[in-house]
């Protein structure tokens, strides 16, 4: 299981998954302000800003993690992987569109791990492919 580097991918996903949960991906001014307004009200986007993005970065994590003990049916943990990687674009994605609801912010240095984890995703998915692809070449030498 540890030897195949898609469990290394996998892994950092998913941890990088979990890390979003508490770091910031964007700092700013949101458009609705309560009334009556303080003085500068910052504001914090992170995994737990909203309900779906929760939701949605908690499954992300937790399929990669899954995915990982799935190392004996490499179909399984393919299509598990590519969910997980599809997601996470959509994540992404959500994530930009709640950027829009504020007038001025900035997006933090801990925004990079949001990025990071399609990547890694996709280099697992990658993995997971050329194992199956190598075995399904030995398989054929029987």
């Amino acid at each position: 299981m540890i030897q195949r580097v898609q469990t290394i991918w996998l892994l950092l996903a998913s941890v990088c998954g979990f890390i979003t949960l508490n770091t910031s991906f964007y700092t700013g001014i949101p458009k609705v302000l309560p009334t009556p307004p303080p003085a500068i009200l910052l504001t914090d986007i992170n995994a737990k800003y909203n309900v779906i993005l929760l939701v949605l970065t908690v499954a992300i994590a937790l399929a990669s993690l899954i995915a990982i003990f799935l190392y004996k049916d490499r179909k399984m943990q393919l299509k598990i992987s590519i969910a997980a990687l599809i997601a996470s674009l959509g994540c992404v994605a959500f994530y930009f569109k709640l950027v829009q609801d504020f007038t001025t912010g900035r997006y933090t240095l801990t925004s990079a791990i949001v990025f990071a984890i399609p990547v890694l995703l996709f280099f697992a998915v990658r993995n997971i492919y050329r194992d199956e692809k190598l075995v399904k070449s030995v398989d054929r030498l029987r």
